[in-house]
């Protein structure tokens, strides 16, 4: 259980704190969770405040990831790892493995992460049922827009597959909720465990975009005691008129939520994604077609509309480039601004819309080095279009940086160190690295502009053991966490 201070939220001094690249000393005084002053180490509190000691560590706004699938995060943690699996068989001998040592108790086997985009082999059906013996056996893609099920799954489930086994788009997103139908009580318990993990890497908010009527399940969760960090619960379509009848709106604080819970986006998916190719493009795949626009241009204009009359802010779910300009087009002629989700690949004439619009390009910059083989591969010679940040930054976007955990992990230094390096530990030269951005971007995209502590700001902040304008590109990527602070109360006491 994280620290909570019985004065938490009334008056407490972060004192000899230091500021990105600089050296001097301050002291941050907080009265009821909010900056109220900020001034040189040594300034006098008022009387009764409890003072901190920072001990020079260094202080930020803390951090959001902006894209999350929250419940899928936490089931990931608990299901076989495949993200390590070079190839269908591979997979197959990784599921077989565990099942040598593992009793499920009847429940279906579930395994999350492949990447088939690059195998040199095919997922099938056959090869596994070799592997899986008749217990009911599901592999989630790492981009949940993709199933790999053996033959007693199938069964079980009452789906119908081919002889790849493959369930993609909304089949797979239908069987991927009905995978999550556990206790309750179980989720809740991996949830929480999650929370407090990403608490500790300075995590104080998270845009939730879990598939499913997520309101009532975040109450419930806050209810019992979660409380590590902010939640803007997303609504998807489906949703929208319960959520309007309700008097929902983005932004709206939800009621017994304990001031941490607030209405988030209209989420609408327009295409797939890009290892599964289904993500929507001008050109066609070497495989052929262009993928698949799951929303209609009118369609999505008229679910824009309704978003304009009833106070929803959208966020499009848009990653090939024709998904993109579809997009872009609908924005455009609804007159109102928003989120576009990935940005994965887009068309050099479509960037200034992006500022023209007033929009945000919510971005994942983890998957430009997840997925540089696959976009080499699908979109060859134009990938110095691909994941563009510092493309769609210059165009004017604003750029919000997440991690569509569980497809990447909800760690927001990965994320940050993906953006500023285009590149991994692993030997490989960055990948396009005309496309990155700077350490105070990336951390700005990662706060929600705040960039920097201001009095009158929410006491949301992350205390680090180093400064993140300074360290080496190891040590960022990784970077030591002393203490996290929500509302001005410690949701994470590490070395502080």
């Amino acid at each position: 259980m994280p620290e909570t201070p019985a004065n938490a939220v009334n008056d407490l001094v972060l004192a000899s704190g230091r500021f990105p690249g600089g050296t001097a000393l301050h002291d941050v005084h907080v009265t009821d969770g909010v900056v109220s002053r900020i001034g040189p180490a040594g300034m006098p509190g008022s009387p009764g405040s409890r003072v901190v000691d920072l001990d020079g560590r260094y202080i930020i706004p803390g951090l959001w990831d902006e894209h999350v699938h929250m419940t899928q995060w936490a089931l990931a943690a608990n299901r076989i790892d495949l993200s390590g699996a070079a190839s269908a068989r591979e997979a197959a001998d990784v599921v077989r493995s565990h099942l040598a040592g593992h009793y499920d108790g009847g429940l279906t086997v579930v395994g999350v992460g492949f990447r088939d985009a690059a195998w040199p082999d095919v997922p099938s059906r056959e090869l596994l049922d070799g592997a899986t013996r008749g217990r009911p056996t599901a592999l989630l893609s790492h981009d949940l827009h993709c199933v790999w099920l053996n033959s007693a799954a199938a069964e079980r489930y009452g789906v119908a597959v081919d002889a790849s086994g493959l369930l993609r788009e909304e089949p797979a997103f239908e069987l991927t909720r009905e995978l999550g139908k556990l206790p309750d009580s179980v989720v809740d318990a991996w949830v929480r465990e999650s929370g407090q993990a990403a608490a500790a890497r300075g995590i104080v908010g998270i845009v939730d975009f879990e598939m499913t009527w997520n309101r009532d399940v975040w109450r419930r969760r806050v209810a019992a005691g979660f409380d590590y960090f902010r939640v803007d619960v997303g609504v998807y379509p489906q949703d929208l008129s319960r959520a309007i009848a309700d008097g929902m709106r983005t932004g709206q604080e939800l009621d017994g939520g304990a001031g941490l819970l607030r209405v988030g986006p209209l989420k609408v998916l327009i295409d797939g994604s890009l290892n599964t190719r289904t993500a929507y493009c001008v050109d066609p795949y070497p495989h052929g077609g262009h993928g698949l626009l799951t929303v209609s241009e009118p369609e999505l204009l008229e679910l824009l509309a309704r978003a304009r009359e009833s106070g929803f802010v959208p966020a499009v779910h848009a990653i090939g480039d024709g998904a993109n300009e579809v997009a872009l087009n609908a924005f455009a002629a609804a007159g109102i601004a928003g989120r576009i989700e990935h940005a994965q690949f887009v068309r050099g004439q479509d960037f200034a819309r992006f500022g023209e619009l007033g929009l945000t390009a919510s971005v994942q910059p983890a998957h430009a080095l997840d997925d540089r083989d696959a976009a080499d591969s699908n979109w060859a010679g134009r990938t110095d279009r691909a994941f563009p940040l510092r493309s769609l930054l210059a165009a004017g976007a604003t750029l919000a940086l997440g991690s569509d955990a569980p497809v990447a992990p909800l760690e927001p230094w990965t994320a940050m160190s993906a953006a500023t390096t285009r590149a991994r530990r692993d030997g490989r030269e960055p990948w396009h690295p005309e496309q990155a951005l700077t350490r105070v971007e990336a951390l700005t995209a990662s706060t929600r502009g705040r960039g920097r502590i201001r009095r009158g700001d929410p006491a949301d902040f992350a205390m680090l053991d180093g400064d993140p304008l300074a360290v080496s590109d190891a040590v960022f990527a990784a970077m030591p966490v002393a203490a996290t602070l929500v509302a001005g109360r410690f949701t994470f006491r590490g070395g502080v």
